[in-house]
Order: C-alpha cells, then sequence, then structure tokens
C-alpha cells in the first residue's frame, strides 16, 4: 500500500477524468507546477498506484452493440482445468472482464460483441475449449453507469 497525500489525490482525479490532459493543465488543477507534478505522476507509476495508460473507445460506435454478463458454474476446480480456462479467456478479445466469484456462481464475463449471432460463436468456441456445468448469458439492455474511475 502507497501512502498518498491531498495533492497526489488530486492528480489521480484529474487522470482519471482525462489522462491525456497537459501536464500544465494537472498542475494548474491541483495547484502546482509542472516538475512536481511530473515527479508525483512519476513515483505514483514506479508504486503501481497508476498503470498503463489507454484510450476508451465507443463501443456502439464501432459497432459492438451487444453486451453480455455471462455466469458460468463449473464442477471443476482443479488446477488443469482452471489453467485451460484462463487461457480460453486471455485468447478471446471479446472478453472485456472476468471475475472469479463467492457463492453459487462461480465466474461472470463481460463479453461485448457485435450481436447475438457473435456471442452464439464465441460460446460455442469457449464451450469446445473447456467444461463448464452451467452458463446463462444475460443482454444487457442498457448501460445506465460505466466507470473505471476509483473513488478518491
Amino acid at each position: 500500500m502507497v501512502r498518498i497525500d491531498d495533492t497526489d489525490r488530486k492528480i489521480l482525479i484529474a487522470l482519471q477524468q482525462d489522462a491525456g490532459q497537459s501536464l500544465d493543465d494537472i498542475a494548474k488543477s491541483v495547484g502546482s507546477s509542472k516538475t512536481p507534478v511530473w515527479n508525483r505522476i512519476r513515483k505514483l507509476r514506479e508504486a503501481g498506484v497508476i498503470g498503463p495508460q489507454t484510450v476508451v473507445l465507443d463501443a456502439e460506435a464501432l459497432g459492438f452493440e451487444a453486451c453480455f454478463f455471462v455466469l458460468i458454474r463449473t464442477s471443476e476446480h482443479e488446477a488443469d482445468w482452471q489453467q485451460a480456462f484462463l487461457r480460453a479467456l486471455q485468447e478471446r478479445p471479446e472478453v472485456q472482464e472476468a471475475h472469479r466469484l463467492a457463492g453459487d456462481i462461480d465466474y461472470i464475463l463481460k463479453v461485448r460483441v457485435r450481436n447475438a449471432r457473435a456471442y452464439d460463436a464465441f460460446y460455442q468456441a469457449l464451450i469446445s475449449e473447456v467444461r463448464v456445468h452451467n452458463v446463462t448469458a444475460l443482454l444487457s439492455m442498457e448501460e445506465i453507469k460505466s466507470t473505471t474511475a476509483l473513488p478518491l
């Protein structure tokens, strides 16, 4: 755990809002100058607080109109099965998120595809590689909120 102060927190909030803004703009918004802000950003990167910078794309504008949440139950819990399952997920760019859960459902996936037919192709490929006990796919009708920002 890295210790961050109020200035670090302000910098992180500014970066979460728009990591592409200039160093001048970030420094101005946190009430500092460029060099100390740059040094703090570098320190936060080195500490692993700031990961790779990416761009958020509009999935629908690019034709990926269907978002499915896929609930997976498995009766397999051996290390070999888990490795094959994780490998299958890593190889599929449609899987935006994958979580192992506590409770009745073992895994939940967030899968973004062009349409239901594309989801079916994803599903068929996945179950041909790894055995699962039960799969339930839930189509998101509307995205109400989506953020990667942490509540700093």
